[in-house]
């Protein structure tokens, strides 16, 4: 059953700020909890969200960082470490090739970030020998929840691909696809961002757009339907869409943002979560497992959605490896 875009009995959207995150944190509550491994988890926040994330039930946490440091922030701030298992790392580089080792070994169904630099844990992940790396390219997805918004909106690729060219887009489309259908929102409307809506050779984006279109067309991705270039305003504005006359299934009713380049995505993304008020929880995908990505300055819901939506992509990918051989 689709959870977005929100709805009430009769039909209208909803608009209930944050309600769209708080859908998908009851869904994975409802799934068995993913065995997640939190890669050093050594301040507060990071150590306290995957144990609250823990008593909701949506994963169970291995704690992989220095052991001393781990139980001297939980007997500061008052956090019961005691039913968790802990594995004793030296330091954050060597907690980040422990973690994605036991990821390797199948002791985990997801990765998440703790206290330590992005940077550090996206090296062990990468990492061509001892990695975490499939056939897909990995990508980034911000789940973002627009409390203005009656749609969960995903925007891709804003946090690891800097330039992506046509192959690295087509895999970061598919990689938000899979997520948008198996997470259970059903058939994505997927808008390829430009600054404008028609092809033009000036700009590289537009171009682009209307290639992976066609890519579309072709089978090389599937699962959603896709148009572009799009500008913003006529990806989501059903009202520009009509003063522009465009014609789409898209247009006006976009669910995934893929924008060009990281620039863009992160300015587009920064600039919902402060003059909206938007929360933006983070996954990274195309990986072995699913890695939640998370920031200090996330709120407590968007910790908890992050969790959320990486563990019901965890249930979706388990169920999947359950089916019989074709």
């Amino acid at each position: 059953m689709a959870v977005s875009p929100a709805a009430s009995p009769g039909g209208a959207p909803s608009l209930a700020p944050h309600a769209k995150y708080d859908r998908l944190i009851a869904r994975a509550k409802q799934a068995p909890p993913a065995r997640t491994v939190v890669v050093h988890p050594c301040d507060e926040t990071s150590l306290r969200g995957s144990l609250e994330a823990a008593e909701l039930g949506i994963i169970v946490p291995i704690l992989v960082g220095p052991r001393a440091k781990i139980e001297a922030t939980a007997a500061q701030y008052k956090i019961d470490v005691g039913r968790c298992e802990i594995v004793d790392a030296a330091h954050s580089d060597d907690a980040a090739a422990k973690g994605v080792a036991l990821i390797r070994e199948g002791g985990g169904e997801l990765l998440m970030k703790g206290s330590l630099h992005t940077d550090e844990l996206m090296r062990a992940v990468t990492s061509s020998a001892t990695g975490l790396r499939t056939a897909r390219r990995i990508s980034h997805v911000f789940v973002m929840d627009v409390p203005s918004h009656p749609e969960t909106l995903f925007i891709t690729d804003a946090a690891i691909n800097i330039f992506p060219d046509l192959d690295a887009k087509r895999d970061i489309i598919q990689n938000a696809i899979d997520l948008w259908t198996q997470i259970g929102l059903g058939t994505p409307r997927v808008a390829l961002l430009s600054a404008v809506e028609t092809v033009t050779s000036k700009i590289p984006s537009t171009i682009d757009a209307a290639a992976l279109c066609k890519m579309a067309d072709r089978g090389q991705i599937t699962g959603g339907v896709l148009d572009g270039p799009l500008a913003f305003d006529n990806a989501i504005d059903p009202e520009a869409v009509k003063i522009k006359g465009i014609r789409s299934e898209v247009a006006g009713r976009a669910q995934i943002l893929v924008v060009p380049d990281l620039e863009a995505g992160n300015m587009l993304a920064k600039n919902l979560t402060f003059l909206t008020k938007a929360d933006a929880a983070g996954i990274v995908l195309g990986a072995r497992v699913p890695v939640v990505l998370t920031s200090r300055a996330d709120s407590v819901r968007t910790r908890m959605a992050s969790c959320a939506v990486a563990a019901l992509y965890a249930d979706a990918r388990r169920r999947i490896a359950a089916l019989p051989a074709a």
